[in-house]
C-alpha cells in the first residue's frame, strides 16, 4: 500500500506552486496574452504548464506550510515579481501607442476617437494603429518567449524568499514610466519635426497669397503628408520597440 505524509505532499507541490503563481500574475498584466479575448482557462493552462516544463531550470524552491504566515508573504512576492513583469512589456506597448497618440495630435486626427473593449478606454486611430501593429510585432519577434525566459531567469535573480518586497526596493518599476515618454517621443519625432515643416510651409504660403483659404488646404496636406510619413517610419519602428522591450526584461534576468 503506497502512503504518504503531508511533508512528501509539500515537497512534491512547491516546486510546482510558486513558479505556478508568478506565471499566473505574468499572464495578468501581459499584453497581447493577458487581454480579454485570451479566456481565463487558457491563461491558468499556459501558467501551469509553464510551471511544469521549466523545472529543470529553476532553482530548488523553499518547503514551507500552506497555512504559515511565510506562505502568505511568499504568494505576496510571486505576485508582485509576476505583475511587474507583465507592467514592463505593457510599458513598451504604452510607449509606442503613445507615440501615435503625438503623432495624431500633429495629424488632426486625436477627434477621431472611439472607445477600445480590450483597454477599457477611449483611443485615437494612430494610437490603436500602432497598437495593432506592435501587437503583431511582439509575436513576429517572439517576443511572448522573450518574456517566458525572463519569467525563468527571475527566479534566480529574485528567488522565492522571506522579503516579497525586496524586488521593489531592489529594482523601483515605478520609475519605469519614464520610458513610455522617451521612447514614445522618440519614435514619434521625425514625423512631428515633419509635419511642424509642413505647417511652417502652410503659415508662409498664408503671408504671401492671403487669397488662399489655409484652414481649407491645411488639414488634407497635413494628414497626407502626416499618413505619407508613417508609412515610411514602419519600417524602422521594430527598432525602438525592441530595444525598449529588451531594455525592460533585462532588469529579471
Amino acid at each position: 500500500m503506497i502512503t504518504f505524509n503531508e511533508a512528501q505532499i509539500l515537497a512534491w507541490a512547491s516546486p510546482l506552486i510558486w513558479p505556478f503563481l508568478r506565471a499566473l500574475a505574468l499572464f495578468t498584466a501581459l499584453p497581447v496574452l493577458g487581454s480579454r479575448t485570451v479566456p481565463a482557462r487558457v491563461r491558468v493552462a499556459l501558467a501551469a504548464f509553464i510551471a511544469l516544463a521549466s523545472q529543470a531550470s529553476l532553482p530548488p524552491m523553499p518547503v514551507v506550510a500552506l497555512d504559515s504566515p511565510l506562505a502568505l508573504m511568499l504568494v505576496a512576492q510571486q505576485l508582485v515579481i509576476g505583475l511587474s513583469l507583465g507592467f514592463a512589456v505593457r510599458l513598451a506597448f504604452t510607449a509606442v501607442e503613445f507615440a501615435g497618440e503625438i503623432i495624431g495630435l500633429q495629424m488632426g486626427l486625436n477627434f477621431a476617437g472611439f472607445f477600445d473593449p480590450l483597454s477599457a478606454s477611449t483611443a485615437t486611430a494612430t494610437s490603436r494603429f500602432f497598437g495593432t501593429l506592435v501587437a503583431w510585432l511582439f509575436i513576429a519577434i517572439n517576443g511572448h518567449l522573450l518574456v517566458v525566459m525572463a519569467l525563468v531567469h527571475s527566479f534566480s535573480a529574485f528567488p522565492v524568499g522571506p522579503e516579497p518586497f525586496a524586488f521593489l526596493r531592489t529594482m523601483l518599476p515605478h520609475q519605469w514610466g519614464a520610458e513610455v515618454f522617451s521612447t514614445g517621443l522618440w519614435i514619434a519625432l521625425p514625423l512631428v519635426t515633419l509635419l511642424l515643416f509642413v505647417n511652417l510651409v502652410l503659415g508662409a504660403i498664408s503671408r504671401v497669397a492671403p487669397q488662399i483659404n489655409v484652414f481649407a488646404i491645411g488639414f488634407p496636406v497635413t494628414l497626407g503628408m502626416g499618413l505619407v510619413g508613417m508609412l515610411l517610419m514602419l519600417p524602422w519602428l521594430e527598432r525602438p520597440f525592441t530595444m525598449t522591450l529588451e531594455r525592460l526584461i533585462e532588469n529579471f534576468r
